[in-house]
């Protein structure tokens, strides 16, 4: 029999520095997901003597509630989060004045001219404090996107053009005519569905 051969070890004492190369080169090309979240601006701080909360006419709120179970009620009634959009589309704009909905008042915006609008309404998202973040975060996004297809549709029928391809003066205009009001009140303990 002939002799074996001894195989020689592999010499291991770059690997770390090429593991440490690896690592570095996936943090920097990796993009993270910065997708979740909501573009909110705070209200400025209070300062001076404060006002008194003004009463809101009931037909001027639209009330969502999230509960801990993270079933949507609107208006008192359970609801699935596919038709939110559509429902808050429809109490922003009271397009035939239902007595149920927003108040309706004549406004002169620049550049929109006389329209009706529903200046004063108000949509007021409670949600309890054991609700899903997601679930908040679906309620909120479907909220936005009623403001935004409104807003979307007006600089359409006013301007032939998308509501994002309009310059500051006009999208403020269109602004005016549907200001985005959505009130986030303290969550509470609802507990589920009763």
């Amino acid at each position: 029999m002939g002799k074996k051969r001894k195989i020689g070890e592999i010499n291991s004492s770059s690997m770390a520095d090429i593991a440490f190369l690896l690592l570095i080169f996936f943090l920097v090309t990796t993009s993270m997901s910065t997708s979740t979240g909501l573009a909110r601006r705070l209200p400025p701080p209070l300062t001076g003597p404060q006002t008194p909360p003004t009463d809101i006419n009931k037909r001027n709120l639209f009330v969502v509630k999230v509960n801990s179970l993270n079933q949507l009620l609107v208006q008192g009634e359970i609801m699935n989060v596919s038709e939110l959009r559509a429902k808050a589309k429809e109490f922003i704009k009271n397009e035939n004045n239902d007595p149920h909905k927003p108040v309706r008042e004549a406004v002169n915006i620049p550049l929109l001219g006389e329209m009706e609008i529903t200046k004063d309404h108000v949509i007021s998202l409670q949600n309890d404090v054991d609700t899903q973040y997601q679930a908040y975060i679906e309620v909120q996004n479907e909220l936005v996107a009623a403001y935004n297809e409104l807003r979307n549709e007006l600089a359409k029928e006013k301007f032939g053009k998308a509501y994002n391809d309009l310059d500051e003066e006009h999208q403020k205009a269109i602004q005016d005519a549907y200001p985005q009001k959505i009130s986030e009140a303290e969550p509470k303990n609802y507990g589920g569905a009763k």
